[in-house]
């Protein structure tokens, strides 16, 4: 027989033995292919569906947005797109985004919406779907409006019912069903409501200073698009007027799908390297038990490199069955992923296997389980055959240090920095993560190994019988302490550290029925009716607070060189064909005045200035840091600011920091007390009405008599937000359950290959007298403390995980929620105890007498 052939026949021969237990353990491997191959199934899948309905999801060759209006300029050079002398030429359409108040008098319910004003055949590709089905096709011909049925269910509306919009007061034709490119987490801050832009003027909620965005949707008869957006950006750039193409849009949702996939396969890929530990487990335990085997064989003439490729491909035929079934289960789960992100998707994916994505998949497992399994078989190579006739095993494989340890080590770790930098499409990305794996996964460890060494050294002999029996199988030979803290120790570390970020991030958005935080804001209050809007806040019995001014500008110049120049001059393009950096340049800001600092800001470089020091000419003022860095300026610089068309010079006195989290008029731009006074401007109230029926009453009061004003609940508000970040959390959850089922399996894994030792230990402390209720005592605290190890380091790393995302990522406060992160550290410990005594019940079903005649 060939050296090949030898190896082959012994590797099928020598795992007849083992053969269930060793498919149990490959199923850690099946979970962290299934979830690698389903998420890059499903965005291999989401690209070509995003490709194929691009111009659906735009609606039109051509998009043209600006934030502040057209001006007469950029409408003319729209306009030249549609003049052709053939037939047919380019059609436009028309849409005017807004928010406001929707009132509907026969329920009396009011809610902040948001307004679109539609001129024109709008979409040109794709279909919006409504119920009824006519509603859309309908909507020009009359007072009509469709709205999302979300904002029936909120006002306890019913389709022909009447809806008002500021002045005007329109039918509710239907409901939206379908509309291309629709995300839900667009509604999130309101529902939208679609009306004819012949009635916009008509309603009065678009005043000075009210904020909106002006899109023009343009289909061409003929020309390529690009070329024709290529010509508008270069004219319109200077005019704050962006322009997209549906290979924009495409190219734009690849990237950011892409990113998604990939982020989220690392979190698989963490399910996947746990099942590497469990393989390694697995293999280790396997090659105990075969040390007479291997020392038979050596003798029988076999070499250790002949031994060793045996046990090799007995892992990788491990890795390849589990890495097939995982594929299977990957191309399955793709059924339930459309669900698990809707509200996040665009489109509605198709289904259709990968082949790529499944043989990467398959790849990714059988390199994992053949890599973690050479560090366990290294053991193989020191077996020897006198080893016949000497049996105490665990003294021989540590007998002397294996030279070609550090090298698997590097193996190992190159391999789990390849596969992360194939996933996430960077090597330095990729390094980072299996830096950050490697940290997580060695703090564990060493966790588990001083708890090991500390039994050791400090026993507490002075403990009851079952408490000192129960621990020291914590230590005893092929204990399982390492491995069950590494595998759920891991699994608890992702879930702590997403909900301590949720959490943290949830708590500066939270108004509850106490505290001072006002909680419901008025916004385009106009100058004339700030009195009166305040007097029936009063007369309510709700004293609103200070009115905060904000008035509408654009930047001229900065330090002396005009915007116009800037945004004209050549600049890097950006994937969405805008230049990069210039959005500060081309946005509207609405700033405000004052004299003084307010308790979100913080002054990170200069000074505030005097009362009456804006009379002087130049005025000072105060700007965000970041928006700071992106115009290029510091303390001392000069801009020139168009204020409703009178320039405005002012001086930078201060940069700082401002708290956005915090929902209070806050502003990227603060002027002086004086020049800005008499300009064109809005107020902006607030108020706090703790019951959320009265604030509802009041809402409907101020919408009744002051229709333009606009009302926000912020604890409606705060609803949405939390809505918004739980669908993101639960896309990231549902990903880390693959990493905590694989823990669970590996754990299940360690008490299985150590069964022999615990039935032999039950049946030995059953012969001299121990009960059941005693043994099972012994098992309880063996797993409570083993669970208790594992949640503990993990709560530790966690809480040193999530202040870190917090400080510098989210740059929020981070404060520990010690009751919710228990009960989550209590419920993993359960979680242990109870795997660890259901893979027990073999010690209660053997009798003595079977156990001892084995010996």
């Amino acid at each position: 027989m060939t050296r090949f052939g030898f190896v082959l026949t012994m590797a099928w021969r020598e795992s007849r033995v083992a053969r269930g237990r060793l498919l149990f353990l490959t199923s850690a491997i099946t979970i962290g292919v299934g979830a690698l191959v389903a998420i890059n199934s499903f965005t291999t899948n989401l690209r070509a569906t995003v490709r194929d309905q691009a111009q659906s999801l735009l609606g039109a060759d051509l998009a043209i947005t600006a934030r502040g209006g057209f001006s007469a300029r950029a409408s003319a050079l729209i306009d030249t797109v549609a003049a052709c002398s053939s037939d047919p030429c380019a059609a436009i359409a028309s849409l005017t985004n807004f928010s406001g108040m929707a009132y509907v008098p026969r329920t009396q319910g009011t809610r902040l919406v948001q307004v679109s004003a539609i001129q024109g055949a709008y979409p040109f590709y794709g279909k919006i779907r409504t119920q009824p089905e006519n509603a859309w096709s309908e909507l020009q011909e009359g007072r009509r409006v469709v709205v999302d049925p979300s904002l029936l269910t909120a006002l306890n509306a019913q389709v022909r019912d009447s809806l008002a919009l500021g002045e005007a007061r329109f039918e509710i034709s239907g409901t939206l069903v379908e509309v291309p490119g629709d995300v839900g987490i667009q509604a999130a801050f309101g529902p939208r409501v679609f009306i004819p832009a012949r009635f916009l003027k008509e309603t009065q909620l678009l005043q000075p200073g009210s904020r909106a965005e002006y899109e023009r949707y343009v289909k061409l008869a003929t020309g390529d698009p690009q070329a024709v957006a290529r010509r508008l950006r270069s004219a319109l750039t200077a005019e704050r007027v962006t322009v997209r193409t549906v290979e924009d849009d495409r190219r734009n949702l690849d990237q950011a799908l892409d990113q998604l996939g990939r982020y989220l396969g690392l979190v698989a890929l963490i399910a996947l390297l746990l099942g590497g530990l469990g393989v390694a487990s697995a293999v280790n335990v396997f090659i105990r038990k075969k040390i007479d085997t291997i020392a038979i064989l050596r003798c029988l003439g076999a070499t250790a490199k002949q031994l060793f490729g045996v046990y090799l491909l007995q892992a990788g035929a491990m890795g390849l069955v589990g890495s097939v079934a995982g594929a299977i289960l990957g191309v399955l789960l793709q059924l339930l992923l459309p669900r698990v992100f809707a509200g996040f998707l665009p489109v509605e994916v198709g289904f259709s296997v990968s082949w790529s994505a499944v043989a990467t998949g398959i790849g990714t497992g059988v390199l994992v389980s053949v890599v973690f399994a050479l560090l366990p078989l290294l053991a193989v190579r020191r077996v020897s055959p006198l080893v016949v006739l000497r049996r105490d095993y665990d003294q021989v494989l540590a007998t002397r240090r294996d030279g070609w340890r550090w090298p698997v080590y590097l193996i190992l770790a190159a391999c789990v920095v390849v596969v992360a930098a194939l996933q996430v499409g960077s090597l330095l990305s990729g390094a980072f993560f299996a830096a950050a794996i490697g940290l997580v996964l060695a703090v564990l460890a060493l966790a588990a190994l001083t708890l090991i060494r500390s039994l050791r050294k400090w026993f507490p002999h002075r403990l009851p019988y079952l408490w000192r029996q129960g621990l020291a199988n914590l230590y005893r030979p092929a204990n399982q302490t390492l491995t069950v803290v590494l595998a759920l120790g891991f699994g608890a570390f992702l879930l702590s550290t997403l909900y301590l970020v949720q959490t943290n991030l949830l708590r500066e958005f939270r108004f509850g029925s106490s505290g001072p935080r006002p909680n419901l804001v008025l916004f385009d209050i106009q100058p004339e009716q700030r009195k009166r809007v305040e007097e029936t806040l009063r007369r309510a019995g709700y004293p609103p607070g200070p009115a905060v001014p904000i008035v509408p500008m654009r930047i001229l110049s900065v330090k002396g060189k005009p915007v116009s120049r800037i945004l004209s001059d050549s600049a890097p393009i950006g994937p969405d064909g805008e230049p990069l950096g210039r959005w500060a340049f081309r946005r509207e800001f609405r700033s405000t005045y004052r004299d003084s600092a307010v308790p979100s800001e913080n002054k990170i470089l200069g000074d505030w200035w005097k009362p009456g020091a804006g009379d002087t000419g130049v005025v000072p003022i105060s700007i965000e840091v970041d928006v700071a860095g992106e115009l290029g300026i510091t303390v001392g610089d000069t801009m020139v600011w168009d204020v409703q068309g009178v320039p405005v010079t002012a001086r930078v006195a201060n940069l700082r920091e401002v708290n956005w989290a915090r929902f209070e008029p806050n502003f990227f731009v603060v002027f002086a007390e004086g020049p800005l006074n008499a300009a064109p401007q809005m107020f902006v109230s607030l108020t706090r009405i703790p019951d959320a029926a009265e604030r509802g009453r009041v809402e409907r009061l101020v919408v009744e008599q002051f229709p333009n004003v606009t009302a926000i609940d912020l604890s409606q508000l705060q609803a949405s937000i939390e809505g918004l970040l739980d669908k993101v959390v639960l896309v990231v959850q549902f990903m880390s359950l693959f990493s905590l089922a694989t823990g669970g399996v590996v754990l299940v894994g360690a008490v299985a290959t150590s069964r022999f030792q615990r039935v032999r230990e039950g049946v030995l402390l059953k012969t001299i007298g121990a009960t059941r209720r005693q043994i099972l005592q012994i098992l309880l605290v063996e797993y409570f403390c083993l669970g208790l190890a594992g949640v503990l380091t993990a709560l530790m790393l966690s809480c040193g995980a999530g202040w870190l995302l917090m400080k510098y990522l989210f740059e929020s406060p981070f404060r520990l929620p010690i009751v919710p992160l228990g009960l989550l550290g209590l419920g993993v410990v359960s979680l242990t105890i109870v795997i660890g005594l259901l893979n027990s019940t073999e010690i209660f079903r053997r009798p003595p007498l079977e156990v001892l005649r084995t010996e």
